[in-house]
């Protein structure tokens, strides 16, 4: 495996047939097994093991019929369950005799290692579980009969909706058509259909032993899927500590498939991933890191007798632990409370500001609402050489940004003729420019590193409403959302998505920095302090700002008016815009 440098090999004799095993790292530190799915071979996860490798003993093998492992005679009846759960305990003793591995499984290899971790012969051997885009058949079987013994129409909605999903288990139950597509025109096509389809980047997978594989492949199904969803095991409870990282993209299993999965975990954690289906080679970064974390929690309670517990249960927890968030304009106002409400998601946070001393709070409240790290910069978003440093420096020190929240801005009032050069250039310097540095080098980096990623960039209600009293601050608010929107549309084949957020009236500290041109001194601090009362009258915090900042980056919304009055102004925009001409011909109540 040319991509695994040091990477072991050896041959593991089991039922008849041997498996290629191949380790990395040192074999004295607790050992993960990655178990791969259909129609892959073990390379499928390369880059989730050089990652893993670093700090663990990781182990990959091709399952039987697969890759470079032997395949039984006759195929049928040669990949049941059964078969496929000696396979692994061969390995497991092999590679690790004398203490018990962290099983990973995606797709079919998620589904045998569900087997795995539930059966009574292998307890002792499994630490923990890694699930990913494959069920338990059992518990599939459990969730098609409770739907059809108590039909509603949710109910018959999410079976019609996994039914058109799994069409493809159904085409390889088809005798001989399967082995003769994929040894004919599919398994030539299939590499490009995964890196048009899938966004998988090209490299050492699939491999040329994809046609064998997938003809092979088919008798998993057939050996298992329909013996099991009539007959599923009542006694298929897990029996080690399972995490469940689940796509949101996968266009093969539905979310709905674990409703119910409490019911047969007793210690199950939760993790969404805005992927699609082939996620160890789109999203090895985020998968190493939780995979890495919860084997390491899981070892800790095995060492103090305690539950695992490796994620903050605060909402959207599962979506952001882990991930790295960098936030502009962080040390006060909606800056602060988005940075704050990605920290109590478990997210890393990275708070920027001008003002050092309030980025460096931010990132110390950050630490105490449940960031595992959180670290204070001080950058002017205006200077391109600063960003510039600064993004190498993030990519360097905290790793490639996965949510980049382009909030830091300023406000500007005052009539057009009044409103000088250097006014404008001051408003357009930070509230475009600004944004358009952080997209074009954060973004630069998503893109580049090939793992999606999310773009948030915060607009104003002014961007759908003119006025005779914000014509700079509104113009540059009209230019971040039409930005957005562009940028979303170009860098969506990236999997990486763009949400622009327009609040109304929020009670920020922003009208106590707010320049009122055309006036002087002591007329401006008096404009300063009606805005600011009008401001906290309004009394909209910027906690719920951040909340809608939240759920548009794991809904991906493209356009987020926050307020009512926000929600009021863009439907008038559509609809009446005449009326929105005739407001802002009339003077503001300051």
């Amino acid at each position: 495996m040319r991509d695994l440098p040091g990477a072991r090999e050896r041959r593991v004799a089991t039922g008849g047939i041997e498996l290629c095993v191949v380790e990395l790292g040192d074999a004295e530190r607790p050992t993960i097994v990655l178990v791969h799915g259909y129609p892959d071979s073990k390379e499928v996860w390369t880059q989730v093991a050089a990652r893993l490798a670093e700090e663990w003993h990781v182990v990959l093998y091709d399952v039987r019929g697969h890759g470079a492992s032997t395949a039984p005679k006759p195929l049928r009846g040669g990949f049941t369950l059964e078969k496929l759960t000696d396979d692994f305990l061969a390995v497991a003793d092999a590679v690790s005799p004398d203490r018990p591995v962290h099983v990973v499984g995606h797709d079919w290899g998620s589904v045998q290692s569900w087997e795995f971790a539930t059966v009574s012969r292998t307890e002792g051997r499994i630490a923990s579980f890694t699930s990913m885009s494959g069920p338990s058949l059992d518990h599939f079987g459990h969730w098609i009969k409770r739907r059809m013994n108590r039909p509603t129409p949710r109910r018959v909605g999410q079976l019609l909706g996994q039914g058109a999903k799994s069409w493809y288990v159904y085409m390889l139950h088809t005798p001989v058509l399967p082995e003769l597509a994929w040894r004919g025109p599919l398994g030539k096509r299939w590499p490009a259909i995964l890196e048009r389809l899938e966004k998988v980047p090209p490299g050492d997978y699939p491999t040329s032993s994809l046609p064998n594989d997938a003809a092979h492949g088919a008798w998993l199904y057939r050996d298992n899927v329909r013996p099991r969803l009539r007959r599923p095991r009542n006694d298929a409870y897990a029996h080690v500590p399972v995490q469940l990282i689940t796509p949101t993209g996968d266009v093969f299993l539905s979310e709905r498939l674990y409703d119910e999965l409490e019911s047969w975990v007793p210690q199950l954690t939760r993790r969404a991933l805005p992927a699609k289906h082939w996620v160890p080679r789109t999203r090895p970064d985020q998968l190493a890191s939780w995979i890495g974390e919860f084997a390491a929690a899981t070892e800790s309670a095995g060492q103090t007798g305690t539950p695992v517990e490796v994620s903050p249960q605060g909402l959207h927890a599962e979506r952001f632990a882990g991930q790295l968030v960098l936030v502009t304009g962080a040390a006060g106002g909606i800056g602060r409370a988005t940075a704050l409400a990605f920290a109590e998601a478990g997210a890393r946070v990275v708070a920027v500001d001008r003002d050092a001393e309030g980025a460096e709070r931010t990132a110390e409240s950050a630490r105490l609402a449940g960031a595992p790290e959180a670290w204070g910069e001080a950058v002017d978003v205006s200077d391109e050489q600063a960003m510039e440093k600064l993004a190498a420096r993030v990519a360097d020190e905290y790793g490639i940004v996965d949510v980049l929240v382009n909030n830091a801005g300023i406000g500007l009032s005052g009539p057009f003729l009044e409103t000088t050069s250097e006014d404008w250039r001051n408003v357009l310097d930070v509230n475009l420019w600004g944004v358009i540095h952080g997209c074009r080098l954060f973004g630069r980096q998503m893109a580049e590193r090939g793992q999606g990623g999310h773009i948030v960039n915060i607009a104003s209600a002014a961007a759908f409403q003119p006025s005779r009293a914000l014509p700079a601050y509104s113009t540059s608010k009209a230019a971040v959302l039409m930005l957005s929107e562009c940028l979303r549309a170009e860098i969506a084949e990236k999997s990486i998505g763009v949400s622009a957020i327009c609040p109304g009236i929020v009670n920020t500290g922003i009208t106590s920095t707010a320049r009122f041109v055309g006036t002087d001194d002591a007329e401006e601090q008096r404009l300063r302090k009606r805005a600011g009362k009008l401001y906290g009258a309004r009394n909209y915090p910027p906690e719920k700002v951040a909340a809608a900042i939240l759920r548009a980056v794991v809904r991906n919304q493209a356009v987020v008016p926050v307020t009512p009055e926000s929600h009021a102004v863009r439907f008038l925009s559509r609809v009446g815009p005449g009326v929105l001409r005739g407001v802002a011909r009339l003077k503001p109540p300051l």
